[in-house]
């Protein structure tokens, strides 16, 4: 065919990282189907959907049964029944105040972050923390903001915020000029986080500088620590340099049902060719409505369920539940003599591999050895190299007998 392809996409050099994960497990699977595989991988949860979610998906099913109640095509920005409560479920107890139209409900954090960067122009310098959550790098590869990828395993194109042991999994602002960052925190995968001061010299750069946050917080409902903030927002002057994505995949079991929301404030503005501010709100608005129909109305009804008093108790249970695993998983490694970061305000758990082991040998190890899956730091970036995520999300039993196996293992 004549077609010709976006050449950008052969700059990744490998496949998707938990796709790589996957492929991995399928085929030892296929080889062992005899074996009882325990999966800390993937990030997805073990937990049913809350009781008081089930009930609202099935009433809004119902209604959609209906001819009085029926619902065609929602609002792209989500219905205001999801927006109100959610302004008054996760932003107004942080004593943060919002606007409507600065929430835009879609169907996925990852989504989110990964679609945002078509709102910037391709010479805009992107700045990442390493290890990183990879989709905020290969969606930018794909746009042609990176170019080739080094020997050392870095995009030319990128600037790398390294968060290592050595400094405290807290990355350095950035020692040369850029336009954007991604910030993850609770960070995925190394599950350290940030505290008030720490995320405060980030704002304090950026709007001295003119720089872009874009602000990962999946993983808020994790945090047990009262120095560490929920939201960006809580930072004074953050909603003029910040973006801010959440998602109830992990919080609150939707990772087959698919709901989640970003906050764009009203007082940001980026510039066009000519130096003319324009709103990002309004850019935004204009992408999501051209491109996206919005989440269906029974998941949006779901998701309002989550802040009723019956689904606030049942979602805080699931994270305790959650929590109580990484916490068994950070003790047992411990326990083992391996250094171990994360698993208290975050489901994921940092691990050392043994012996300077390569992450990817770590991966092999546990599969053919223990049947555990877990996810090789290498996969995050150059940082990661050395590391290894296990996740928090399968059953406490399945947990207890993982760290069981791995006490087994000569390493």
């Amino acid at each position: 065919m004549a077609v010709k392809i976006n050449e950008n996409y052969l700059l990744l050099k490998s496949n998707y990282l938990f796709a790589e994960v996957a492929n991995r497990l399928a085929k030892y699977e296929s080889e062992h189907p005899e074996k009882n595989v325990i999966a800390m991988g993937i990030g997805d949860v073990t937990k049913p959907l809350p009781k008081s979610v089930i009930k609202a998906f099935k009433d809004a099913v119902d209604e959609m049964g209906e001819v009085d109640t029926f619902m065609g095509y929602g609002p792209e920005h989500g219905y205001e029944f999801l927006r109100e409560a959610i302004i008054k479920g996760d932003f107004e107890p942080l004593g943060v105040d919002l606007d409507l139209d600065e929430i835009f409900i879609s169907d996925g954090a990852k989504c989110d972050t990964g679609n945002f960067q078509e709102l910037f122009d391709v010479s805009s310098k992107i700045a990442v923390t390493d290890p990183v959550y990879t989709v905020y790098v290969d969606t930018n590869v794909m746009a042609g903001r990176t170019g080739q990828m080094k020997d050392d395993g870095m995009y030319e194109g990128l600037v790398y915020l390294p968060c290592t042991a050595e400094n405290g999994f807290e990355p350095a602002l950035p020692n040369e000029d850029v336009d954007i960052i991604y910030l993850c925190y609770p960070n995925n995968p190394t599950g350290s986080t940030l505290t008030k001061d720490q995320l405060e010299k980030f704002v304090k750069y950026a709007k001295e500088n003119n720089v872009l946050i874009l602000f990962d917080a999946a993983y808020e409902k994790f945090i047990t620590e009262d120095n560490i903030p929920h939201s960006i927002y809580e930072i004074e002057g953050a909603k003029e340099v910040a973006v801010e994505f959440r998602s109830f995949s992990k919080t609150a079991g939707f990772t087959g049902t698919r709901c989640a929301y970003c906050i764009v404030p009203k007082e940001l503005t980026i510039t066009d060719s000519d130096g003319n501010e324009q709103s990002l709100n309004a850019l935004w608005d204009r992408r999501q409505t051209t491109k996206f129909n919005g989440v269906s109305y029974p998941v949006q009804k779901a998701a309002e369920a989550i802040y009723s008093p019956e689904g606030k108790k049942e979602v805080k249970e699931n994270i305790d539940y959650y929590l109580k695993n990484a916490k068994l998983i950070r003790d047992s490694l411990t326990d083992l003599g391996l250094t171990v970061s994360g698993g208290i305000n975050s489901p994921y758990i940092w691990v050392k591999t043994p012996n300077n082991m390569p992450s990817w040998d770590f991966f092999d190890l546990l599969l053919n050895e223990a049947n555990i899956v877990g996810t090789p730091g290498a996969g995050f970036g150059p940082s990661g190299e050395g590391y290894f995520r296990l996740t928090a999300f399968n059953t406490y039993e399945n947990t207890k007998e993982a760290m069981d196996r791995i006490s087994k293992l000569s390493f």
